[in-house]
């Protein structure tokens, strides 16, 4: 009786050993890897500059070029559709985007065509802004409002600056008008707005639609259509670096990321 006993608990121990080991196998850094991959196979979550969309990590942190906090996107295994592609242009990138051609009204209440009007054989900065913002469109359109400046004669004539309100239902083209005028908007720059189902297509096209109005992306994007010359840049780089941005693609050269 007494060996029986003494038999069961030695069954017993090595057991516990057993299940104790495997415990802490699963603990070891490399088991938690394994584990992690199977249960997000397919959907593996990571985080992209909003304005580099090239720039991911799996981890948090700031974007090398242009310093912005990396954001959380999720990516799937779901194929890429020739509609995202062309939807995400990076710097140096000189893939056209395809833009619809949506009725929009600028500044002065003027029914145009976005692309065939304003885009078509010309070179332009675009940016994004919305009249009741009050963090970082103020210093977008006073960055818009200072390459203007340096630029001179040039806009309207050989660069052409268009800013896209994200918040159409509000900004009417008289609100776009007194807000323009606040940063001494001259002629070559126009505000644009519209219908809500047609601005909400060309955001998207543009890569610039949010869920919420203030997580719209500070980019330029600067473009020379008649020579096929796309890229992004940050809104807020130094005034210098943008005006040599606009030069280099009015040129039709490769850009550089300022």
């Amino acid at each position: 009786m007494n060996k029986l006993i003494k038999l069961t608990a030695t069954w017993v121990c090595a057991l516990t050993f057993v299940l104790l080991a495997s415990m802490q196998l699963g603990a070891h850094p490399r088991f938690q890897t394994q584990e992690l991959a199977l249960t997000t196979a397919g959907t593996v979550k990571t985080y992209a500059c909003p304005m580099h969309p090239e720039v991911k990590s799996t981890k948090k942190g700031t974007c090398p070029k242009c310093k912005m906090d990396l954001q959380p996107v999720r990516e799937t295994a779901a194929p890429v559709t020739q509609e995202k592609m062309v939807a995400s242009v990076a710097v140096g990138e000189t893939k056209k985007l395809m833009i619809p051609d949506v009725e929009v009204l600028d500044q002065e209440g003027n029914t145009l065509h976005f692309y065939s009007d304003l885009i078509k054989g010309k070179t332009v900065a675009i940016n994004f802004i919305f009249t009741n913002c009050t963090t970082i469109c103020p210093p977008l359109a006073a960055t818009f409002a200072r390459v203007q400046k340096e630029l001179g004669e040039k806009v309207g004539k050989d660069v052409h600056f268009i800013s896209i309100s994200v918040d159409p239902l509000t900004d009417t083209p008289e609100r776009l008008k007194s807000w323009g005028a606040k940063f001494k908007a001259g002629a070559g720059w126009t505000f644009v707005t519209g219908n809500k189902e047609e601005m909400d297509k060309l955001l998207n096209a543009l890569g610039a639609s949010v869920s919420r109005r203030e997580d719209h992306t500070p980019s330029v994007i600067i473009a020379n259509d008649s020579k096929n010359v796309w890229t992004r840049s940050y809104g807020l780089a130094k005034i210098s670096q943008l005006v040599e941005l606009i030069e280099n693609v009015m040129a039709g050269k490769e850009p550089t990321t300022p």
